[in-house]
């Protein structure tokens, strides 16, 4: 996979964020890229940006999709093969995710099993879809991003994070095992595991978007309700009125995306030289090698409050602190 020309690249999630980018810059190496999202007018522009920069003859195409079905999920492999021509892939990135579900105790089940089904479902169906198409290329890679919610369920001490972090470690524990699978039965086939900190992106503002939750939607009963959990996370804002909760939920989406310590296009450019080298694990951030460290150092202390001290003494993950504590984001 050093050599990416002509290659045909399959990304979820492409609409925005890192998928965005991964579509950019392989389509600016010359890799045909086939992409889907549930936002088809950011695909449109994704698609747009892509074809600018690419050489004459990469073909770019867009397909809505829900990778939370897995009949969905099949339509899009067929639109792709038949789009493209093709009987073969030989990159599969499963990069789409939303955050939610955060409780497992008070959260809504749908909530929490929709966070889930894309961030676990989307990945294993996905593999499963597009598994023959690799295995008919002559060589394939398989590129799962999990996240550093794959070796750190929290967010913090005061704010569940369960639904997210259950599917990031399903994603790690899944592209590892396939690791001896690959090299036994489809050698041919390699996989990697993506492992980012916080990056730059709108996932926090899109998650509510996919969940019905985003500020503007929200009753003044679900206002109230985010109001009491704001302040039982520490802050002060049992005064404030509805409006302003709603404009200080779209602050903290706007400062995760633009105060990110790694931005989509450094990530993005991570993840493909990883590939492009042959790495199983990718590492995306600083943030992310420090937080790694940390939990292996001292594993029992990792949900305990001197834990985050730790990390911030480290000067990592702030922004993402200040960032979250409110249902329905994602923790990175």
């Amino acid at each position: 996979m050093q050599q990416l020309e002509g290659r045909l690249a399959v990304i979820t999630g492409g609409g925005a964020g890192m998928g965005r980018e991964l579509t950019r810059q392989l389509a600016a190496l010359g890799c045909h890229v086939a992409m889907c999202d549930l936002d088809e007018a950011s695909m449109a522009e994704t698609r747009q940006l892509a074809l600018a920069e690419a050489p004459e003859g990469t073909r770019v195409s867009s397909h809505r999709c829900d990778v939370s079905d897995p009949e969905q999920i099949t339509a899009f492999r067929d639109a792709v093969l038949r789009e493209h021509a093709t009987d073969h892939i030989h990159l599969l990135f499963n990069n789409a995710g939303i955050g939610g579900g955060g409780s497992f105790v008070n959260d809504p089940v749908a909530s929490w099993e929709k966070t889930f089904n894309i961030c676990w479902g989307g990945v294993y169906h996905c593999c499963r879809a597009f598994l023959p198409a690799m295995l008919a290329a002559d060589a394939a890679h398989i590129v799962n991003t999990s996240s550093i919610n794959g070796f750190w369920a929290s967010i913090g001490p005061t704010t569940p994070h369960t639904a997210y972090s259950a599917a990031k470690f399903a994603v790690k524990g899944f592209s590892e095992a396939l690791i001896t699978d690959l090299k036994i039965n489809a050698p041919h086939v390699r996989v990697s595991v993506v492992m980012p900190g916080h990056i730059g992106t709108s996932i926090v503002e899109n998650s509510g978007k996919v969940l019905g939750r985003s500020p503007e939607q929200m009753t003044a009963d679900e206002i109230g309700e985010l109001r009491e959990q704001l302040v039982a996370s520490g802050l002060p804002v049992g005064n404030l009125p509805d409006d302003a909760i709603r404009e200080l939920i779209q602050q903290r989406a706007r400062d995760f995306r633009d105060n990110a310590p790694t931005s989509a296009a450094e990530a993005a450019n991570i993840i493909i030289d990883g590939v492009r080298a042959g790495r199983w694990r990718i590492l995306v951030g600083d943030d992310a090698a420090i937080v790694d460290q940390l939990v292996r150092a001292d594993p029992e202390a990792a949900y305990e409050p001197e834990f985050i001290a730790r990390m911030t003494d480290h000067g990592h993950l702030q922004q993402l602190m200040a960032s979250t504590g409110a249902p329905g984001r994602n923790g990175a």
